[in-house]
């Protein structure tokens, strides 16, 4: 009974003793409660920087428009100076337009001055001035036209080239040839010449020429040619150009 007694009064003893169980669990709760209304230190850190931004930028405003209500002062200053002038301007009796007075008319003098007038000849100048004008204009027509008839003309040629054929083998070639150029006429050239095999032991002529075409034509060069009968079978124009 007295062991008892003292267990009980033991019990008795911590149960009257003020002892606190749970102070972890309102230490956390209390770090809770400041965490949650001032934020997290790292969150609280960038809120501070960007209110420092926002800062300067009002700052930086505020100083624009200090300087915007400046310019306009000045603007408006300025803008009161010129309507000043402008209605002082207005106001002064010199501003105000002159008339316009029309030139006296001199009066022509009789006498001698009207003898002047009637020798002055108000035309005649430019009728010298157009004779003159006319004079040159003719001349450089005819010099022009000199100048013109001077210079050659140009003159249409062709070169020739003939096939001059004999009668047969026996036939003595130089003197075919020497008939050949002995036709002469204005506007007729002579070229170089060959003999040309044509076949059993027979030659041809071929001699090149160049004739003007005004002067000479084709049909009277063989017309002409042809007229050595003793000598002179055929002719063909082999090549024809134009020079």
């Amino acid at each position: 009974m007295p062991k008892k007694s003292t267990n009980m009064s033991g019990l008795q003893c911590l149960a009257s003793e003020n002892i606190w169980f749970d102070k972890p669990l309102y230490d956390e709760a209390e770090k809770c409660f400041y965490e949650g209304a001032n934020g997290p230190p790292s969150q609280s850190s960038s809120h501070a920087g960007g209110d420092q931004e926002l800062v300067t930028r009002m700052k930086s405003m505020e100083l624009e428009n200090h300087t915007l209500h400046k310019v306009v002062a000045e603007m408006r200053a300025a803008l009161q100076t010129l309507e000043n002038r402008v209605a002082t301007l207005e106001k002064s009796p010199s501003a105000k337009a002159a008339p316009v007075q029309a030139a006296p008319v001199k009066q022509v003098q009789n006498g001698d001055d009207e003898d002047e007038d009637d020798d002055m000849d108000l035309f005649g100048s430019d009728d010298e001035d157009d004779e003159e004008a006319e004079r040159l204009k003719q001349e450089r027509l005819d010099a022009y036209a000199a100048k013109k008839s001077k210079k050659p003309a140009l003159i249409a040629k062709s070169s020739l080239l003939l096939d001059v054929k004999p009668w047969d083998d026996e036939t003595d070639m130089a003197k075919l040839e020497e008939c050949v150029r002995s036709v002469q006429m204005e506007g007729l050239l002579w070229g170089a010449s060959k003999l040309v095999p044509v076949g059993y032991g027979i030659k041809k002529l071929q001699i090149t020429c160049v004739i003007e075409d005004d002067k000479v034509g084709t049909d009277i060069l063989e017309e002409e040619i042809t007229k050595f009968e003793d000598f002179i079978q055929s002719i063909d124009v082999a090549a024809f150009n134009k020079i």
